[in-house]
């Protein structure tokens, strides 16, 4: 299965509506971003293995949560589980900036590298606890978490600027809802659920303990 399949039968025929979206996965080589064991996988709709106990999520997901920013094209994002950098891509195709955070060094080290390789100017990596945000470059017009908090963070909210979306899957460790929520003002937020999932745990102070 090749890019255009993927985004025919596995986005588009599903609730992935935004063009720009469709756009982005279509124009991201998602083979470059798993190991060359799993190339000729790189475009079913399933998880796959990065090492590290970490995977890449599948298609749907990412598409899904990248459409639920209900993004515009100016934004400065923040991504919490950079993993392989895949969602990074596709997120510096459709937004001005985009930030994300890898607590896993050896990843995110790989991740810079073949972002910078495949010509990603506007996402810079960084290594750190995502639970706790980025606050050096807040406020982010959006927010993506690929990893299940046991609840929303507190720092990722209030790094979050006024009318800024969240999307956040928490709950359980084995399973969490996926929710958005907006920023409507210093103090007021909302939030929507937007379904079942099933992502690894989001380690940190914010987050899942080590270990978990």
């Amino acid at each position: 299965m090749g890019r255009a399949r993927m985004v025919s039968e596995q986005l588009r025929r599903r609730d992935i509506v935004d063009p720009h979206v469709l756009a982005a996965f279509g124009d991201v080589p998602r083979e470059e971003f798993v190991d060359d064991d799993l190339k000729e996988l790189a475009y079913e709709d399933s998880p796959l293995a990065i090492g590290f106990g970490q995977t890449i999520s599948q298609p749907y997901v990412v598409a899904m949560t990248v459409q639920a920013l209900r993004l515009e094209g100016f934004e400065k994002v923040l991504e919490i589980g950079t993993g392989s950098g895949y969602a990074a891509a596709i997120l510096g195709k459709l937004v001005r900036e985009v930030h994300t955070v890898e607590r896993i060094p050896e990843l995110a080290h790989m991740a810079a590298e073949r972002l910078a390789r495949l010509g990603y100017q506007n996402v810079q990596v960084h290594v750190g606890d995502g639970s706790l945000g980025w606050p050096t470059n807040a406020p982010f017009d959006a927010i993506a978490v690929a990893a299940g908090a046991p609840r929303p963070p507190p720092s990722l909210l209030a790094q979050l600027a006024i009318g800024g979306r969240c999307i956040v899957p928490h709950g359980e460790a084995s399973s969490q809802r996926l929710v958005r929520i907006t920023r409507r003002r210093d103090d007021e937020y909302v939030e929507e659920d937007l379904g079942d999932v099933r992502f690894v745990p989001l380690v940190g102070a914010e987050g899942w303990p080590h270990g978990h």
